[in-house]
């Protein structure tokens, strides 16, 4: 088995997951570049360097984890960095009671239920870490506490396709952390902030420098690290 520090981050083709490979890249890990279309995941992996690998993974399709799971094993045979940064939120900016139930579905089917398929497929080459991380891309938009609060700034961002999916990846987040506590593999969900992303617009106030700065932090945590948490810029935030 390779000693080399091993990544896979998905939706890596642009934006957070883009920058998020390219760091950890730079931090002499060997990146996986998880992309559904293969142009723009070797484009995005050539950028990156010789350390950059693209792969394909579509969160839509399980068949393309398992063959992600695969190319890792053949390559590497472990998983140090497994950050699930991919998600999409079609339902954004509208009301719940006027969302059409089939982007509700698709929202979740995407954010939620693929993202615990790819990390089941994921965790037998994680627990061959010597100190495997789990990194859930969440937002401070799946906070409960903050949506509960009607004073939140949270302006036309109270959906509940995006939101809801959110909150389910935090609970995924606690629960598997709970089931790996005794291991020294390592849970968190992380909030990159308001970045300047297809998703967050161009009002946004931080670059994909910044908002793929806690993904990273969590990817390379030390073992006295956190896990079960919920993270941005390494303060907890409210579940």
């Amino acid at each position: 088995m390779s000693s080399a520090k091993v990544a896979l981050v998905s939706g890596a083709n642009q934006g957070i997951g883009l920058e998020t490979a390219r760091q950890l890249a730079a931090l002499g890990y060997e990146v996986f570049v998880g992309a559904r279309k293969a142009q723009e995941g070797q484009a995005a992996a050539a950028s990156i360097g010789a350390k950059a690998h693209y792969v394909h993974l579509d969160l839509g399709d399980p068949a393309s984890f398992r063959g992600a799971a695969a190319l890792v094993e053949e390559k590497f045979g472990h998983l140090d960095a497994l950050v699930n940064n991919a998600g999409i939120g079609p339902d954004a900016g509208m009301k719940p009671s006027e969302a059409p139930i089939d982007l509700i579905r698709q929202t979740f089917e995407t954010n939620v239920l693929g993202l615990v398929e790819l990390t089941q497929t994921m965790l037998p080459l994680v627990r061959k870490s010597e100190a495997g991380r789990i990194v859930n891309v969440s937002s401070v938009l799946g906070s409960l506490s903050l949506n509960c609060d009607f004073a939140a700034e949270l302006g036309s961002w109270r959906s509940f396709g995006y939101n809801g999916s959110k909150a389910a990846v935090n609970m995924f987040t606690v629960t598997l952390a709970f089931e790996l506590k005794d291991t020294a593999i390592k849970v968190n969900s992380a909030h990159p902030g308001w970045v300047k992303t297809q998703l967050g617009g161009e009002e946004a106030p931080l670059g994909v420098e910044e908002g793929a700065k806690t993904s990273v932090q969590l990817a390379t945590l030390p073992p006295d690290g956190p896990t079960g948490g919920y993270f941005h810029d390494g303060n907890g935030l409210a579940w």
